[in-house]
């Protein structure tokens, strides 16, 4: 425990940023910020950041991993990619405060209750079993994920939402038990293989 709050209090630590960059998907751009802070300023939620990109690049090579990684920093990020437009040195910000999220949230540091955190895996959960969102079983699953009541607390407070998108053709209640998914599921499942192939290469070449 002191070895670890030791390490935390140092000026500088470069365990972490080698982490990072072995880690986090354009990681080994960190290095490269020059903490002129236009991606901060380019932000919509800049004002809102509890640490914004350059701060968050400095952590890491401060060796601020804790404070990183259990951040609500990077699942502020929109992907409006104007950070990157304006990067005097074309920094892919937006893939690595991605790729930061990811990280935190296969190490289990995370905000449990984010909710960008919750969608996003709702979502991707939902796309990887048939190729397509069935946005039925989608809003089922964000509503109900903290329980019966809330669930149904949530889906009252929709309903004027619900009836919308039921007379727009937008949600179907037979989705429930089913639903529409693309043709090729063999080609579906070979898709996401091959992005693990290609991750596990690089993950091993660096």
């Amino acid at each position: 425990m002191n070895a670890v709050v030791e390490t935390e209090n140092r000026p500088y630590e470069g365990n972490f940023l080698r982490e990072v960059e072995r880690e986090v998907e354009g990681g080994d751009w960190v290095k490269m910020c020059m903490q002129c802070g236009v991606c901060a300023g380019s932000c919509p939620f800049g004002p809102h950041w509890e640490h914004t990109p350059q701060k968050i690049f400095m952590m890491i090579r401060a060796g601020k991993r804790q404070e990183v990684l259990a951040s609500d920093a990077m699942w502020m990020c929109t992907s409006c990619y104007n950070c990157v437009v304006r990067c005097p040195r074309k920094l892919p910000i937006t893939t690595i405060m991605h790729g930061l999220a990811s990280y935190s949230n296969r190490l289990g540091l995370a905000p449990k209750m984010q909710p960008t955190r919750d969608f996003s895996l709702q979502f991707f959960n939902n796309f990887k079993r048939t190729g397509r969102v069935n946005e039925l079983k989608l809003t089922i699953g964000l509503y109900f994920k903290d329980g019966l009541v809330a669930g149904i607390k949530k889906g009252w407070e929709m309903r004027h939402v619900a009836l919308s998108l039921l007379k727009a053709g937008r949600l179907n209640p037979f989705e429930l038990f089913g639903g529409h998914k693309c043709k090729d599921q063999k080609g579906i499942e070979a898709m996401f293989a091959k992005v693990d192939e290609i991750e596990a290469a690089e993950k091993a070449g660096k």
